[in-house]
């Protein structure tokens, strides 16, 4: 014998499954819209550390923000992110940080961090989720003047500033991306 299900009773499925699609939706837009927030204040904090960076953000190719980076160890420590990704100060897409770290590590801290691309092949590199820095890769704090005589470094330059915590640190380890998105 078939089962057919009531019109009343479908439409409650229908209006049940509408209702869970739309508040997943808002609080993934919610949250978007959160982080694109973020980036922007942590922005305006690396151009007032340096308004020489200013310069870099109008004439990057691409870059992208992550505004709160959480990392933390004891002998094995790891670092996530989520950023926001800019063509021609567009955003294109959104991005997560991971890394890992071995070695003599103890404590935690936040910071945040901005990678600048020189061409479009650089940024494709990144969306592509081609671009991994190892240990070697410097990345440059933000303080007043620091952005005056860096240069690009295979087509990146990489700044961090750091928001809080305290971290003692002589390891290796390396940063992994994946880009994805809006």
């Amino acid at each position: 014998m078939k089962r057919v299900i009531s019109l009343p009773a479908s439409a409650f499925i229908f209006f049940l499954g509408i209702t869970f699609s739309s508040s997943v939706s808002a609080q993934t837009s919610k949250k978007d819209k959160r982080l694109v927030q973020d980036c922007v204040e942590a922005k305006e904090d690396f151009i007032d550390t340096d308004g020489l960076m200013k310069n870099l953000f109008s004439s990057a190719y691409g870059y992208v923000i992550f505004p709160n980076v959480g990392k933390g160890g004891i002998g094995i420590g790891g670092a996530a992110g989520n950023g926001v990704v800019y063509q021609r100060g567009a955003i294109i897409g959104k991005a997560k940080l991971t890394q890992i770290s071995i070695g003599f590590q103890f404590g935690g801290q936040a910071y945040r961090e901005v990678i600048f691309f020189e061409s479009k092949d650089d940024l494709d590199r990144f969306k592509e989720n081609k671009i991994e820095f190892s240990a070697q890769a410097s990345a440059v704090a933000a303080t007043e003047g620091a952005s005056a005589n860096v240069k690009y470094r295979e087509g990146v330059m990489i700044f961090t500033q750091q928001k809080g915590g305290l971290m003692y640190e002589a390891s290796i380890g390396g940063q992994k991306f994946n880009y994805s998105q809006f």
